[in-house]
């Protein structure tokens, strides 16, 4: 393996007791087994990217890559949550509810998968309903009865609209920390940052290099999160101050909202990649933010949490390593 530093392109996901590193031509997944051995097995995706020429443009490749990450993390989540109840190749699990003997009985594989794309949908809708409408109800709450107009005078709606979605999502991330399974996929998630990191510095993969590294990467979902909300606070500003009643009508505010978040995402991962390729003074500074956030999402991993880094993403890294450096 090369010892040149280079900014790679591939990525992971931290999983119940292992890791996934998505590379440029598949994936893989190391998984801690109850044994005590790790289970290495590479995925294939059928990515848009690979078939059509659009969904590589400019963000659009954002959008594209936003819904196949929640597509494919659930597939390898689902994954090591089977995998880590296993022991001797016997997987214990919890008696099938009714309703999961019916849908075995009743549905074919690709119907149950269906039903799970629905599931992940209502979940995103949750999302929406915590951070765009129930913020904007609070602020307007606030606005009423504490300030009385005055963030609706000076435009300032967004503004503490977002303030509050950051809030609410460190205090989420700082409770769910707290939680011991949580603990260790966040330690699952230091573990991938500082793989990829040991990578990008030049050094040999090994457990010992690994642990020096640090935790904090610009290019992962946690700084993406936190992109995005700073990206829809600055659009959101600029919507109101166009079309200033626009935030007078709830319902219309938040469809327009939800019509801006495509552009958000497209932004938000055009930054990220940028992020990813340069280290100069701009970089820094917008990363940051999203840094301080993975001080909660990341955790110091243990040296056999590393070791699934390292399988993982010796998995994925093509032979032509500059196939895995970011375009």
């Amino acid at each position: 393996m090369s010892k040149k530093c280079h900014k790679t392109s591939i990525g992971g996901q931290a999983l119940i007791e292992g890791i996934m590193m998505r590379g440029p031509e598949n994936a893989a997944v190391a998984i801690r087994l109850p044994n005590g051995e790790i289970e290495l097995s590479r995925h294939e995706e059928n990515r848009l990217q690979d078939k059509y020429a659009f969904a590589k443009w400019p963000f659009i490749r954002g959008v594209i890559a936003f819904f196949e990450s929640l597509k494919f993390g659930y597939r390898y989540l689902d994954l090591s949550a089977e995998k880590s109840l296993e022991d001797d190749g016997v997987v214990y699990e919890e008696e099938p509810s009714k309703l999961d003997r019916w849908m075995e009985a009743h549905l074919t594989e690709k119907a149950i998968d269906v039903l799970m794309f629905i599931a992940v949908i209502l979940g995103v809708a949750l999302a929406l309903v915590l951070f765009m409408w129930l913020p904007a109800f609070l602020v307007d709450m606030f606005d009423k009865y504490v300030t009385h107009d005055v963030l609706e005078v000076h435009n300032l709606h967004p503004l503490f609209e977002g303030v509050l979605k950051i809030g609410i999502l460190i205090a989420y991330m700082a409770g769910v920390r707290r939680m011991n399974e949580i603990k260790r996929v966040f330690m699952y998630h230091g573990a991938e940052h500082k793989t990829i990191a040991c990578y990008e510095n030049g050094l040999e993969l090994t457990v010992e290099n690994v642990r020096k590294q640090i935790r904090f990467h610009p290019r992962c979902g946690t700084s993406f999160t936190i992109v995005m909300l700073l990206i829809a606070i600055l659009l959101s500003t600029i919507l109101v101050l166009i079309f200033p009643g626009i935030g007078k009508i709830r319902w219309l505010w938040v469809i327009a909202k939800i019509l801006l978040l495509p552009l958000v995402m497209g932004l938000g991962y055009e930054f990220i990649r940028y992020a990813g390729r340069h280290d100069n003074l701009l970089s820094r500074v917008l990363s940051q933010p999203g840094l301080w956030m993975q001080r909660i999402t990341t955790i110091e991993p243990e040296d056999d949490m590393i070791e699934c880094g390292i399988a993982a993403f010796l998995a994925v890294l093509p032979e032509d390593e500059s196939k895995a450096e970011i375009q």
